[in-house]
């Protein structure tokens, strides 16, 4: 896995959302909160940056561009897009930065969302599975164009309202073939689904541990074959920034559970709910913890 450096710091989801004004922003009201999420996610020191996922809330971003749904709701066959739906954007990202993480909502948490009015579907599985075939083709096109990680978030898994088993045969459809590094992020409390959740066909794991603690514990006692750990160490629930010397204690209790050179760094979800300010200062004393084990460790 081609990371950037040891304990590299990354992002889990979303960036408050700054949109232009004026001429410019007509065609592309959202432009300028891209370049404006790529632009602090650099500045804040983020190894491995995002396009930010400023366009729409995680759900609708995909299901909107699918045929088969509309409005949240499946009325047909769920297909692919007839273009790459995060691809301008996560382009973008790549003109300014060498190590960008592609990010795609999950079939499951996608499915959980929607509403289906169609015999063509009996269960919210078959709807994950049909749409785990349409992720796989936003799948393929993320690592043509040389994303470092792609990522699949999952946070309805730790609700217990689909399977893990579910998660497992869609991951196994979505990175069918695909040689580019995968990471699934899962939020809340993981003790209900640890066994399965870490089986997962995926090579990183990423995980809530700033405002789940126990789920460091949990995670600890399994054998993660071999996988890399993203470990949630910022609050991303809470207002308040935090001192750069409580995320350091965090990145401490991670290397302690499972090893320096098997983690990397990111918030517990994504910061869009907070002011540019808060999320920017969330971000940069994340990387200056960072950095500081780092120069402790001599690296």
């Amino acid at each position: 896995m081609n990371l950037p450096c040891l304990l590299p710091t990354t992002v889990v989801g979303s960036f408050p959302c700054v949109k232009g004004t004026g001429l410019s922003s007509l065609l592309d009201p959202y432009k300028k909160a891209v370049q404006f999420a790529v632009a602090e996610q650099l500045r804040a020191g983020v190894d491995i940056i995002s396009d930010g996922q400023v366009r729409s809330d995680m759900v609708q971003a995909f299901v909107s561009k699918l045929p088969g749904i509309s409005d949240k709701t499946v009325l047909g066959k769920i297909g692919t897009a007839d273009k790459p739906i995060t691809g301008g954007d996560t382009k973008y990202a790549l003109t300014k930065a060498k190590y960008v993480k592609g990010i795609l909502t999950g079939p499951c948490t996608l499915a959980y969302a929607l509403h289906i009015a169609t015999p063509i579907y009996r269960n919210k599985e078959e709807v994950v599975i049909d749409l785990a075939h349409a992720l796989h083709t936003e799948a393929k096109y993320l690592a043509e164009v040389g994303v470092t990680i792609i990522q699949v978030d999952e946070p309805i898994l730790s609700t217990g309202a689909i399977s893990v088993e579910t998660a497992q045969e869609a991951l196994g459809i979505i990175f069918a073939g695909i040689l580019t590094p995968s990471c699934i992020h899962t939020c809340g409390m993981l003790g209900e689904i640890a066994d399965s959740w870490t089986k997962l066909p995926v090579d990183i794991l990423d995980f809530e541990y700033a405002v789940s603690p126990d789920n460091l514990s949990v995670l600890a006692k399994h054998d993660l074959r071999g996988k890399k750990i993203g470990c949630g160490c910022v609050k991303s629930s809470d207002p308040n920034v935090e001192s750069v010397e409580e995320i350091e204690t965090r990145i401490y209790a991670c290397m302690d559970a499972f090893g320096a050179e098997n983690i990397l760094i990111d918030p517990d979800c994504g910061l869009r709910m907070h002011t540019p300010e808060t999320a920017f200062g969330k971000l940069a004393g994340m990387c200056t913890a960072t950095k500081n084990v780092r120069a402790g460790l001599g690296k």
